[in-house]
């Protein structure tokens, strides 16, 4: 076999370039072209080639940039022509928007008992790339593919495939190779690393992502690249069934979603890529070596456009060694289809190059092992170094302050587990020393000294229940029940009369009703009450009155609590935790702040006044 390769500048005097008289006597002829141009430049090369070459299988595509020999080129176009001489060529193509049937039924529409090789292009906005691949899988997983989905230059508008002279907007096209005797090695470079923090992906459906780490596709690329940024070069990875797996945007939706050219799930763990010149530079010789054991007679390469956008002369670093032994023809793709091991892979980024050759027999004597580029060290190559190696600096500190919060997190439950137990077993000393205190009341007389233990148990039994609520209110439910709120403020008056008693203090309660019935948790109710009879007792000045009143206004329980006392000079913070004004008072600064978290819950009202002569809390109970 024998390919021809012939760059068209425009589209007059294609004859005089295509000596179409060499193919007049040949039967099996293959024509790709890889048109940089749009709709009517592959329309017009197409039916130049079936007018001049009838009995030809032509297929075409718009790429986003062409590949002849060691050359690359945007905007023109190549014509690739391959002629066999014990290989027979078949073309179908499929139209729809089913990715997967268009794939399923091109295979079944291709592939022959002798098939050795589909070459495939899809359009490159419709097509669900991953999806048509599985669909050829599902009919023949064996057969080797290679091909790429078309490119309009970076516009992401329409892209267009052809089969002989037909033009299509969506599907694919695609020619079998039948063959006995033909011989096809294909290889894939793969040279993108991945940059920064891990991100999840939030909603997708199919290939379509809708939130990436709370934010749209558009609004994750601004933040991490800038306005200006191209998202084609900078895909998405991550790893699936341990392989790292590439996907390029292909289409921005006016809403903030992307498209990209593989299948994402919700929960996939993603990571921006960049170019890793490194590798491309220094190693670009590793694809090219895969293939000298095998005789090659032709190239087809199809490549990623990131890689063309990223490094203008990579001509220069990729297909120069392919040249230098066989015709090499190709274009850069918005992903490109490879076959490995039974199964299709859409890649998105790399170099594929598919060697084919009708003769057996292996000549390797004007191949030379190709060596590694050492004179191309530039400042991108450095810069390269320097991000992925800052990406590995950031990778180790991330994964060493997640093992730090794995052992702060097990050291806070162990806390938390230390303070419920001891909450737990000091309700029952409470109760204990509390019940026999009553019990020594009532057969003896009280004295000063079991008065004092009396006020101290007491203040400790409120605190107690802090933080006993504080334990378990996320753990438990506080169920509702039938209280009259008059009753229940006089036992809780009772409770903390000997606390005020001993700080010369009395207690002053009106209550506009006799009854007041409403449904409410007895629990988060004492809280309310208790937290605020605490704090009155603690800063109302001596010898002064607590007034405690109970009004009903409309559908309201008003609950006022107010004295003369010292005056808060920051009422802003007097709800926030561990917040006191006069820090020699007793306590943790816990209690308001479990009052206003309450009454958040159960849309109670709070108001406060202070002044030199008057602290006042009011409460408003909705009904």
């Amino acid at each position: 076999m024998k390919t021809y390769g012939y760059k068209l500048l425009n589209n007059k005097n294609i004859e005089n370039i295509i000596d179409f008289s060499i193919f007049q006597k040949e039967t099996n002829i293959l024509v790709q072209i890889f048109c940089g141009k749009r709709y009517k430049t592959l329309k017009f090369v197409s039916d130049i080639i079936m007018k001049n070459i009838p009995h030809a299988v032509c297929i075409g595509t718009t790429t986003d940039g062409e590949i002849l020999n060691a050359k690359v080129s945007t905007l023109k176009t190549v014509v690739s022509i391959s002629v066999f001489k014990k290989t027979t060529i078949k073309t179908f193509y499929v139209q729809g928007k089913n990715s997967f049937e268009n794939g399923f039924n091109i295979a079944k529409g291709l592939i022959t008992t002798n098939t050795k090789l589909l070459i495939l292009f899809t359009d490159g906005k419709t097509t669900n790339g991953e999806d048509f691949l599985s669909g050829v899988e599902k009919f023949n997983n064996k057969i080797k593919i290679c091909g790429g989905m078309a490119g309009d230059n970076a516009l992401f508008k329409k892209t267009f495939i052809s089969s002989q002279n037909n033009i299509l907007d969506n599907g694919a096209v695609g020619v079998s190779l039948n063959s006995d005797d033909l011989q096809v090695n294909t290889g894939y470079k793969f040279d993108w690393k991945a940059i920064g923090l891990e991100h999840t992906i939030d909603v997708a459906k199919g290939n379509r992502v809708y939130s990436i780490g709370g934010m749209s596709p558009k609004e994750f690329y601004i933040k991490y690249l800038g306005e200006n940024v191209i998202p084609t070069e900078f895909p998405l990875i991550f790893l699936r069934d341990d392989v790292l797996v590439a996907c390029a945007v292909l289409v921005k939706h006016s809403d903030g979603s992307f498209s990209f050219s593989g299948n994402l799930k919700q929960g996939d763990k993603v990571r921006l890529s960049f170019c890793d010149t490194e590798a491309i530079m220094d190693n670009s010789s590793n694809l090219y070596n895969q293939f000298l054991n095998y005789n090659t007679e032709t190239f087809f390469i199809y490549s990623c456009m990131a890689r063309r956008r990223f490094i203008k002369d990579i001509s220069k670093i990729e297909s120069v060694s392919f040249a230098s032994i066989a015709t090499t023809t190709g274009f850069f793709a918005y992903a490109e289809f490879f076959h490995k091991d039974g199964h299709n892979e859409l890649l998105n980024q790399t170099c594929t190059a598919i060697s084919l050759s009708e003769s057996k027999s292996v000549n390797i004597s004007n191949k030379t092992k190709a060596k590694k580029n050492k004179s191309y060290k530039n400042t991108i190559q450095f810069l390269t170094h320097l991000v992925g190696q800052s990406t590995k600096d950031t990778e180790e500190s991330l994964q060493k302050l997640q093992k730090e919060e794995k052992y702060s997190k097990s050291i806070l439950n162990s806390q938390r587990q230390f303070i419920k137990h001891t909450v737990h077993e000091t309700n029952t000393f409470l109760s204990i020393m509390l019940h026999n205190i009553e019990l020594y009341e009532m057969e003896n007389k009280t004295n000063k000294y079991f008065n004092n233990i009396l006020v101290s148990l007491k203040n400790l039994t409120s605190i107690y229940d802090d933080l006993s609520y504080l334990v378990k209110e996320n753990h438990i439910s506080y169920p509702k029940i039938q209280i009259d709120l008059v009753d229940y403020l006089r036992s809780r008056i009772d409770f903390f009369k000997a606390v005020s008693d001993k700080s010369n203090l009395k207690f002053n309660f009106k209550s506009q009703l006799k009854t007041m019935p409403f449904t409410f948790n007895e629990t988060k109710l004492q809280r309310i009450i208790d937290n605020n009879i605490t704090n009155a007792i603690k800063y109302t000045k001596r010898k002064e009155n607590i007034n405690i009143v109970l009004k009903k206004r409309n559908h309201n329980y008003i609950f006022l609590i107010y004295s003369r006392s010292y005056e808060i000079h920051y009422p802003e913070n007097i709800f926030k935790e561990y917040y006191r004004e006069a820090n020699s008072q007793d306590g943790f600064g816990l209690g308001l702040n479990l009052v206003q978290k309450i009454c958040n819950d159960e849309n109670i009202n709070i108001h406060l006044r202070s002044t030199k002569k008057i602290t006042l809390f009011k409460y408003v109970f909705p009904l």
